[in-house]
């Protein structure tokens, strides 16, 4: 059974980019090939049952078990070592990407307050976007009431394609909303 952004994509998305952009073969339009969702937990430092509260949290919006980042470097200003679990991450492809897209764009970026669109400047040069969420509780799994600690996320969107021009008109047409 495929979401209904792929069918969207596959349907309407790719033929349209592949008419717009005279490419000689239906391979060469760019399409979503992951999404990277992070959040740093900057205080588990301190307390471990944060994280775990993080990781619940992700795994609840994502439908998928989030792995556990560690620091690369011991930093003493920030009370650092070598190895302290610091954050946590999911990559997700296939379905599960795709229907957490369906829901960031349709249900969750609605939600947040004086919504006006997403940055048209977040591409990174090399066909992919990040955007920054400031409140995990724009998802509808998130319960108000048993949220902690309001966290945010980075979300990365990664794409086939070759420029920041492409990458642009592939989400426009997957529905991002950005701003105008």
């Amino acid at each position: 059974m495929k979401s209904r952004l792929e069918i969207k994509y596959t349907e309407q998305v790719a033929p349209a980019i592949f008419k717009e952009q005279g490419y000689k073969s239906i391979m060469q339009v760019p399409k979503i090939t992951k999404i990277v969702i992070n959040m740093g937990i900057g205080d588990a430092t301190t307390d471990p049952k944060k994280l775990d509260n993080a990781v619940a949290e992700l795994q609840l919006i994502t439908g998928q078990k989030p792995l556990v980042t560690k620091a690369k470097k011991s930093l003493a200003v920030f009370k650092l070592r070598e190895g302290m679990p610091i954050g946590t991450k999911v990559t997700l492809r296939g379905k599960k990407m795709y229907d957490f897209l369906d829901k960031l764009l349709n249900v969750a970026l609605p939600r947040v307050r004086d919504f006006r669109g997403v940055s048209k400047t977040a591409f990174d040069g090399f066909g992919n976007y990040t955007l920054g969420i400031k409140e995990q509780i724009i998802f509808p799994e998130i319960d108000y009431d048993k949220v902690q600690r309001v966290r945010g996320m980075d979300i990365t969107i990664v794409t086939t394609a070759k420029s920041n021009k492409e990458a642009f008109t592939l989400l426009e047409k997957m529905g991002m909303p950005f701003s105008k």
